[in-house]
């Protein structure tokens, strides 16, 4: 691929905050989104933008007791479009952005920080019931109905006597039909745990060797396809998930992608081949996959295992001198994206000749 056909990463607007910022979403069939985090003084922060004349205006700035980590619309629908946070005080909330004062589903969901949230059955995607599911640093993952008050409706938790280790990312997937689903956890001792809803049981799991920061499946409302690992060490992992080998697991690829540490990964939505990741000193890269000619193969027992494809490097821009903390794509507008850092500041970038990959 030549200079001129490869696609480039635009700044489009810029704008400094006066609060740390820990995560941003696009809200849903939109020119908004929304930013989150807290402010010096120790309370939340969530913040509503709107994109007009490549220019960003403040909607609404909601402030909360406890400081925001995360938020997620993917257990909404489409006409209610309500974001469900996480906040350090391990609380779960839905708030309603046209009247957040009081929030429309609330429940002490963790004993410390929820680290990680992520939603499914929301926004028309993925089959079967609206869900959340929160990790935290007391070392649970667990998910919750907002339909049904107080009690999650799963709750993966250390056995006795094993150590809980802190849970730094969750993300939804298998989620193509009523009754499956899968929720797959990553934990700062490299652990990545893979759990099945419907048989509610630990389907799978693997060490990377270093604190895993973000997993993300390409697709949640598919049969499960890919789930790409980042980790602390600048590296990051592509496991296919089509074929599980009893004892090989799902066969993966590796890249050094930054470095520093990967904070994020988020798959393109009109293309799941294409995937941004966010880096610790300030950059993001874009990424294909390429499949393998064959994506199976027997081993020497005759036994089905998977054949890992390979990633290249299409383009990578420096944003900040800062780790870039949270990434979004827009999910209407292809190539539109949005990302936040720790200088303070939340970008809206534009990411060009997508279409012709």
């Amino acid at each position: 691929m030549s200079a001129f056909e490869k696609p480039q990463i635009i700044s489009h607007i810029q704008k400094g905050l006066n609060y740390t910022v820990f995560d941003c979403k696009w809200v849903p069939c939109s020119a908004k989104f929304v930013t989150m985090g807290n402010f010096a003084r120790g309370t939340g922060v969530i913040q509503l933008y709107e994109i007009q004349h490549g220019d960003l205006k403040l909607l609404r700035e909601i402030e909360k007791a406890k400081p925001i980590k995360c938020g997620t619309f993917g257990a909404t629908s489409l006409q209610q479009r309500y974001l469900a946070t996480g906040d350090f005080a391990g609380n779960l909330h839905i708030w309603n952005l046209e009247a957040p004062e009081i929030p429309v589903y609330s429940v002490k969901g963790h004993k410390e920080i929820i680290n990680t949230i992520d939603g499914v059955g929301g926004l028309g995607i993925g089959e079967g019931a609206p869900e959340i599911v929160t990790g935290s640093r007391d070392g649970t993952v667990k998910v919750w109905d907002p339909r049904q008050k107080d009690d999650p409706v799963a709750n993966m938790e250390p056995v006795q006597g094993e150590n809980k280790r802190d849970c730094w990312t969750v993300a939804f997937g298998n989620a193509y039909n009523q009754e499956e689903r899968v929720v797959c956890a990553g934990y700062d001792n490299g652990d990545i745990k893979l759990f099945d809803l419907r048989n509610m049981s630990l389907q799978w799991e693997t060490n990377i060797k270093n604190g895993v920061c973000s997993l993300e499946f390409d697709r949640k409302d598919i049969s499960m396809n890919k789930l790409v690992a980042t980790s602390l060490e600048g590296k990051f992992h592509v496991f296919d998930m089509r074929t599980q080998h009893p004892t090989k697991g799902f066969a993966s690829v590796s890249e050094k992608a930054h470095k520093s540490t990967v904070w994020q990964v988020r798959h393109l939505p009109q293309n799941r081949e294409l995937f941004l990741t966010a880096g610790g000193a300030g950059s993001l890269h874009l990424w294909k996959y390429e499949y393998p000619i064959q994506r199976s193969k027997k081993d020497s027992e005759g036994v089905e295992m998977g054949v890992a494809g390979s990633v290249s490097l299409l383009q990578n821009v420096t944003l900040s001198t800062q780790p870039i903390s949270s990434l979004d794509w827009s999910p209407d507008k292809r190539g539109l994206c949005i990302c936040s850092s720790f200088d303070q500041m939340v970008r809206v970038l534009i990411v060009t000749k997508l279409h012709k990959i």
